[in-house]
């Protein structure tokens, strides 16, 4: 594989395995990432996942508020890379950027494009019952994850599946695309494929309130929503206005014969709520002020006097 001059640009843990590959077989020029943000309870300045990673390694590291300004241009003109590689960046890049490399810039994206375009595409291929998904290599273009297509490669969703397995299994898959990517763009046997805007659709931002839990659902989609917010931000439900984050959860074969939200059982063989068809066994749940906890555990501690019933406070 031609060794490429690279600009990496990427953020948070899951692109991380792409510049491990990258550092072994290319040239990094530099690597951009988010500015340092608060996090934890004492909102203390923390560096993103890539830039830990990128200072251990030496390389250069910017870290611009905003990506399509002219001192940003400059800097990316001056590093001159043949390629610029984007995982999870979390900004939108500009016509003048995407035309600084000679190869272009390629995107590492989360799903099978053109499904599930847009910031949170796991979350939403789980949260949606998708049976499979994958990663899709992309030459970008000025358009949101709508270039075209370089190389796919699935994976399947087990019914189980969490978010944060999901996202494993996908952050290596991504390396690996990505790899086989440059070297048949350094072969010259890659062929670009369009985008049918007709297949598409969108996966927004998730945030805290896409875990509101909605008890009317059928029990499948209630589930696929705990899965599919594991392990951010949760879903959550209320009882006597008290939050309960829930985040395991087991679909059974039993009629709800219950309003929506219900209490049906809660003792030391389980806690089993009423969804909108069947019922749901709460399997790990995080009380007010709590840790994560096996539900069976936490109710062998915890009395839930019944009757009750989850829901809005």
């Amino acid at each position: 594989m031609k060794k490429f001059r690279v600009v990496f640009m990427g953020t948070p843990e899951f692109s991380v395995p792409c510049l491990r590959m990258l550092a072994e077989h290319t040239e990094i020029a530099g690597v951009i990432t988010q500015p340092d943000k608060p996090r934890g309870r004492g909102q203390k300045l923390l560096p993103s996942p890539v830039k830990v990673f990128a200072e251990k390694q030496g390389f250069p590291v910017f870290q611009p508020e905003k990506i399509r300004t002219e001192e940003s241009v400059r800097i990316l003109e001056d590093l001159q890379p043949d390629i610029i590689v984007v995982v999870a960046f979390g900004q939108i890049l500009s016509q003048h950027i995407l035309d600084i490399p000679p190869y272009g810039c390629i995107n590492v994206h989360a799903s099978l494009l053109p499904r599930y375009r847009g910031a949170a595409p796991m979350q939403w291929s789980i949260i949606n019952g998708e049976s499979r998904t994958g990663i899709t290599t992309m030459f970008m273009d000025a358009g949101l994850d709508t270039g075209d297509m370089l190389l796919k490669r699935e994976l399947p969703i087990p019914e189980e599946m969490t978010l944060e397995e999901l996202h494993d299994a996908l952050m290596v898959m991504g390396a690996d695309v990505l790899q086989e990517t440059l070297e048949r763009i350094s072969e010259g046997t890659l062929t670009r494929e369009k985008q049918v805007d007709a297949d598409s659709n969108y996966a927004p931002m998730i945030g805290r309130e896409t875990g509101s839990i909605d008890w009317s659902k059928p029990a499948r989609e209630i589930h696929n929503l705990v899965r599919g917010l594991n392990s951010w931000p949760g879903a959550y439900t209320y009882l006597n206005a008290a939050k309960y984050k829930i985040w395991r959860t087991k679909v059974l074969e039993r009629a709800a014969e219950s309003e929506p939200g219900v209490i049906l059982q809660a003792d030391k063989r389980g806690l089993v709520v009423a969804g909108g068809d069947s019922c749901l066994e709460i399997l790990e749940l995080q009380a007010p002020g709590g840790r994560k906890m096996d539900a069976r555990a936490y109710l062998l501690g915890h009395d839930m006097p019944l009757p009750a019933k989850f829901g809005n406070p």
